[in-house]
């Protein structure tokens, strides 16, 4: 087979003293934004989200994934091919690569990860994948049923955990709720413990292939309240805490001993309007869901919640994503959106029923929720735990509106894939010529051209207002006194650090 070769070896981290392999020391408590469930310990269940790549790339890794410096670096795999013709991936697995119990990372363990896969474009996947080969134990050969531009960001990147590779023996043995209760991965940490609803403890993995890492003990703590973080973050009892807004995160930037650091991933909160296919529901009509859209100050939600970090948008492609349209935010006009809702039949306004918004993003539903009413957009607003908004969100059991968010990485396609795409995961509905757009480019290998069929789906799901997108999520992260290198933002569109090269300040 004539392969033409895309990565043929690795690229060293360019992080400050990612050469030194140290002993690892110290102990790092990370403050959570959600409760840590135990599906997120398993790479075959990820949801269409970024949080659970958290945990997931420190327990796991993959073939290929994001390195520092690197959107798809090579890891487990120590290069990989592609044949001319796009119809083969070969990928070379490490020597030195190992599982946390100490058993070789091999090529029959690569091929049981993928075929086991069940999350995130799980459909897209299988649909085009033929065979996944173990041609020997270090060679993992995957034939597609057609070319795919596409198959390296779906199978290397935070659009899915297709790649990461666990180990089929342990499985097999343990069974997967036995493998969620204790997992064994290739990552740089490997799992102590789990208390449910409180923290999650991992301890350096010092058989790493990449480098040890230098903090020796990771406490992954559930703290839902964004008060609690802050105020753990000034006792020092936490060196980082995640998404942090409006108030908390001014408290943050206020204090020197403190950083603020708002993200660069590729995340976006969006209001679905998840019964416009519904010929009954007043959503059906387009002026209803313009009418919400021209309700939102996006800027002014923008200000209150995310402290102007998080730019106001229009679609719900992240503009940082490749083949992202760029395209300014509707104007904040109240009174054109009151003059639709009466054309629209609702003079008064409309009672709208619940509004349920993904947690813990309070602080951007609130503010969603007074424009609407301002205008006369009634709605409840409804909260539910994490685990079960997804849930939902996933079975289409959430009716209305509801405020979503994704900050899985990939490219515009990988969004589309699940969100606009009709037979997408989490879409509850979508159009013929969108669909057939989508299809298109999923086989176009000419960039230009597949760049054109996203911008054009894009531009129709503005349109047909599909959506009511707010603004590009810059998660902000609070980082404590005892941090000398957080590392955050050095895995490109992954907004947790490259754990192995986080460090503590010499005590």
């Amino acid at each position: 087979m004539r392969t033409l070769v895309v990565a043929a070896f690795l690229v060293l981290a360019i992080v400050p003293g990612a050469a030194a392999q140290g002993v690892p020391s110290g102990e790092s408590v990370i403050a959570w934004h959600v409760t840590i469930a135990p599906s997120w310990f398993d790479p075959s269940t990820a949801p269409p989200q970024i949080t659970p790549f958290g945990i997931l790339y420190a327990l796991h890794d993959g073939l290929v994934r994001p390195l520092p410096g690197q959107k798809l670096g090579n890891s487990l795999a120590e290069s990989w091919t592609e044949s001319p013709d796009g119809l083969v991936y070969e990928f070379k697995i490490r020597a030195s690569a190992r599982f946390h119990n100490g058993e070789p990372v091999t090529a029959d363990d690569a091929k049981f990860s993928f075929e086991r896969y069940k999350g995130a474009g799980a459909t897209e996947l299988h649909m085009r994948v033929r065979q996944v080969e173990a041609v020997d134990a270090r060679t993992v050969r995957i034939h597609l049923k057609e070319p795919w531009p596409d198959f390296m960001t779906f199978y290397g990147t935070t659009a899915t955990a297709a790649g990461l590779v666990v180990p089929k023996k342990y499985v097999q043995q343990v069974g997967d709720d036995g493998f969620r209760k204790h997992p064994i991965g290739a990552g740089p940490y490997k799992f102590v413990s789990h208390a449910p609803g409180v923290e999650v403890v991992l301890e350096a993995f010092t058989g790493y292939w990449r480098r040890v890492p230098s903090v020796k003990r990771l406490v992954m703590r559930s703290v839902p309240e964004g008060t609690t973080r802050v105020a753990m973050l000034k006792k020092q009892e936490a060196d980082i805490a995640f998404a942090l807004d409006g108030e908390d995160a001014e408290n943050v930037r206020r204090d020197p001993r403190l950083q603020l650091v708002p993200s660069k991933h590729a995340s976006i909160y969006w209001i679905e309007f998840a019964e416009q296919w519904d010929p009954k529901s007043p959503w059906h009509d387009r002026r209803m869901r313009l009418a919400l859209n021209l309700a939102l100050d996006r800027q002014a939600i923008n200000e209150a919640s995310c402290l102007g970090f998080c730019p106001p948008t229009a679609v719900i492609v992240p503009r940082v994503m490749d083949f992202a349209l760029q395209t300014s935010p509707m104007p904040y006009d109240p009174a054109r959106a009151k003059q639709l809702l009466a054309e629209a039949g609702y003079p008064n306004g409309i009672d709208a029923g619940d509004f349920v918004p993904i947690p813990p993003f309070f602080a951007t539903a609130e503010a969603a929720v007074n424009y609407m009413s301002a205008v006369g957009i009634r709605v409840r607003m409804r909260t539910l735990e994490r685990a079960s908004f997804y849930a939902a969100w996933r079975e289409k059991k959430l009716r209305g509106l509801f405020m979503a968010a994704a900050g899985n990485s990939g490219n515009a396609a990988s969004r589309v894939a699940e969100f606009i795409y009709s037979k997408g995961g989490y879409a509850y509905g979508g159009y013929p010529d969108i669909d057939d757009l989508f299809l298109q480019q999923a086989r176009e290998r000419d960039v230009r051209k597949r760049e054109a069929l996203l911008l054009r789906i894009q531009q129709l799901s503005m349109d047909r207002v599909m959506f009511a997108p707010i603004m590009d999520y810059r998660t902000l992260r609070g980082v404590g006194p005892r941090v000398a290198e957080h590392m955050l933002d050095t895995l490109p569109l992954v907004p947790f650090p490259s754990w192995e090269d986080m460090r503590l300040k010499t005590q």
